[in-house]
């Protein structure tokens, strides 16, 4: 009969003194670490062929048309699967059973490509590309819910900017290192057998990461269990595929950035190398260098853009900047011989700033129990593109050459911006939160929920709305006194209030 009670102390005991409890900052910041190795082992592995490009051509005797199915094969699954993966963690899975499925199945993939190049059958290392894609991406999905679902509120886009500074830091780390282990290993194998082992050895990381995911999900289900976040998950809504036909329109314009501005990143890193060694006319290795330069640029200034991002808000501005400064860092790289660095620094810098900003809108736009399908969608469009556009850069650069390839990258870097401008143009004439300061978007996001619930303001001639909505230029001159803005409503809705539920009102009813 007492434990109740005593179970209850211990939860306000540890609130208030305990790292143990998941609301303490020390605690969050441990689950904040296992999710940034959560999708390490999935980017390291995932650009382990460009890494080892030469040695597997000459290992396995490749082509180039089969070494760039190996980088497509990835993609195709995910244009469907991606999307069914975040839908299944909503309605079924839950996030903690779904982080755990998809890195166990991208571990099995890496370990059956790298058992492919073992025995040198082609076939084998094509299959097991593909598994490792079915889970690469989904696990992406599962992440960002966790994310959401532990920092959802001020820090969301530097969380946001570190776990994907860690994600691609994971690729930097893979081109600094898997040459020196391959040649490491070759010292005790020959021939296609000491790639398969290298592969092997790769594969590893990802499993860490499963360990990881172990982990944190053990660390979820406890705090699910401490905060009640249990009983809040089963009053909500479950989720129903045809709610997708009730996203907004501001969320499929993110879509569509998710895919045209990341065809301008991914396969230019993938086809970087040879570009800077033809036209810049640099050696393999400092070509591979500058290549590197755009992933490790972000995983070293995600995190400060995130905070920036948090600080200041205004996520759609940011995105439009970030947006016009890829446009200038490609047009440097296709019509100038400027140091490549400069182009290539700039390109880092913006696809930084452009993740640390247009990520967590999708958060803002999506209602929490549908977030799992909606990173999936914007993951399957994102992995459609990728996985055509690498297939036709090819086609490109055999037959036009890579100023052509140049071109259509900034033409898909001209829709994504006009989609930015789209967004920012229909939040704005919607009086929607998305490009407010954190402080204007914390002091009218609570009053349009009540007003939502209540319905409170029908008692009035002239709404607190619409007072907002005659004065959104007033809103940045007063966001120093927006917390003396947000109690003025909140006593005026209270007010109404009253006069609904007391019989001797003085407030008369509108007739």
């Amino acid at each position: 009969m007492e434990n109740p009670e005593a179970s209850g102390n211990n939860r306000t005991t540890l609130s208030t003194s305990s790292w143990c409890h998941p609301a303490n900052r020390v605690h969050r910041f441990m689950a904040l670490m296992l999710m940034c190795f959560l999708c390490f082992g999935s980017y390291f592995c995932y650009d382990t062929p460009g890494a080892l490009a030469d040695n597997f051509k000459d290992d396995l005797h490749l082509n180039t048309s089969q070494f760039t199915l190996v980088y497509s094969i990835y993609s195709w699954p995910n244009v469907i699967l991606c999307f069914i993966g975040g839908y299944l963690v909503d309605r079924y899975f839950g996030v903690r059973l779904g982080t755990v499925i998809y890195m166990t199945i991208v571990f099995i993939g890496a370990m059956i490509f790298a058992l492919g190049a073992y025995v040198n059958a082609f076939w084998l290392m094509i299959l097991g590309r593909f598994i490792f894609g079915i889970g690469g991406e989904s696990l992406q999905v599962v992440v960002n819910n966790y994310v959401v679902l532990w920092f959802k509120g001020k820090e969301l886009n530097m969380v946001f900017g570190l776990q994907l500074s860690f994600s691609r830091f994971g690729s930097t780390v893979n081109f600094w290192v898997m040459e020196p282990i391959y040649k490491w290993v070759a010292t005790y194998f020959v021939g296609y057998e000491r790639l398969g082992v290298t592969l092997f050895i790769a594969a590893l990381t990802c499993l860490i990461s499963l360990l990881c995911g172990l982990v944190l999900g053990w660390m979820d289900y406890r705090a699910e269990k401490i905060l009640g976040r249990l009983e809040e998950s089963e009053n909500s809504e479950p989720f129903h595929l045809k709610d997708i036909l009730h996203f907004k329109s501001v969320f499929w314009l993110v879509s569509v950035i998710c895919v045209a501005y990341y065809l301008a990143i991914f396969p230019f890193i993938a086809l970087g190398k040879l570009f800077f060694e033809r036209k810049f006319d640099f050696i393999p290795q400092d070509a591979n260098t500058v290549n590197s330069m755009v992933y490790l640029l972000s995983a070293a200034l995600s995190p400060f853009f995130g905070v920036l991002i948090d600080k200041t808000g205004r996520n759609v501005m940011w995105v439009i900047i970030s947006n016009v400064t890829t446009i200038g860092a490609h047009c440097l790289l296709a019509f100038t011989f400027f140091n490549p660095y400069t182009g290539v620094v700039l390109l880092g810098i913006s696809y930084s700033l452009l993740a640390a900003g247009l990520w967590p809108l999708v958060a803002l736009i999506v209602p929490e129990n549908q977030l799992g399908t909606a990173y999936g969608i914007c993951q399957a469009v994102q992995n459609l593109g990728l996985a055509t556009v690498i297939l036709l850069a090819g086609v490109i650069v055999d037959k036009y050459g890579y100023l052509m390839l140049e071109m259509f990258f900034l033409g898909c870097l001209f829709v994504s911006l006009i989609a930015a401008v789209l967004i920012y143009i229909i939040d704005s004439a919607n009086n929607g939160i998305l490009n407010l300061s954190p402080s204007v978007r914390d002091s009218i996001k609570p009053t349009r929920a009540i007003d939502e619930t209540a319905n409170l303001l029908d008692t009035e001639e002239f709404t607190d709305q619409e007072e907002t909505d005659s004065r959104p230029r007033d809103w940045e001159e007063e966001a120093a006194t927006s917390q003396d803005i947000a109690q003025v409503q909140s006593d005026r809705i209270r007010s109404r209030y009253l006069a609904q539920i007391l019989p001797n009102t003085n407030i008369p009813d509108r007739q």
